[in-house]
């Protein structure tokens, strides 16, 4: 049977680029003609936490659990938050902790997202060899399709 609701995950850093990307992905939610709302997924992935060594004698808190967690996390949130209420798109935002790429083809599959919008920098050939990139990544390896967001 054709799914005529879809579920849209959406990478989220805060950055001009990705808000570009989020604002993609709301268009595209609010603009399947259905009656059935289409839903957008936020994702937030931050590194993982800093490890405690011996020397540690207080370790770090992950930044979610800091004071300034509340006004880092309405900036980054911000673009996605207002378009999807001026559209009247369901959002739904989350925050993991990890690999971006990996963490963003884990929420895909485990949430059966129908289409991946994500940013890309457009980096050179040798800086993507080097460094790798998160939507090489997302696009070599996402069982479900992927919008790529040139900056």
């Amino acid at each position: 049977m054709l799914n005529l609701r879809k579920k849209i995950l959406v990478a989220v850093d805060g950055s001009p680029l990705s808000d570009k990307a989020a604002e993609e992905a709301i268009r595209f939610a609010a603009g399947i003609p259905s009656q059935f709302k289409s839903k957008v997924y936020g994702l937030l992935v931050l590194p993982n936490a800093p490890r405690s060594t011996f020397t540690d004698f207080v370790p770090n808190r992950p930044i979610t659990e800091q004071e300034q967690w509340a006004e880092l996390k309405e900036r980054i949130f911000f673009v996605i938050e207002k378009i999807a209420g001026e559209m009247g798109v369901p959002l739904e935002m989350a925050v993991v902790y990890g690999d971006p790429a990996q963490e963003l083809l884990h929420f895909a599959e485990k949430e059966e997202i129908d289409v991946i919008v994500i940013g890309s920098t457009g980096k050179g050939f040798l800086k993507r060899k080097l460094l790798g990139s998160v939507s090489h990544k997302v696009v070599r390896d996402a069982k479900c399709s992927v919008y790529v967001v040139r900056g």
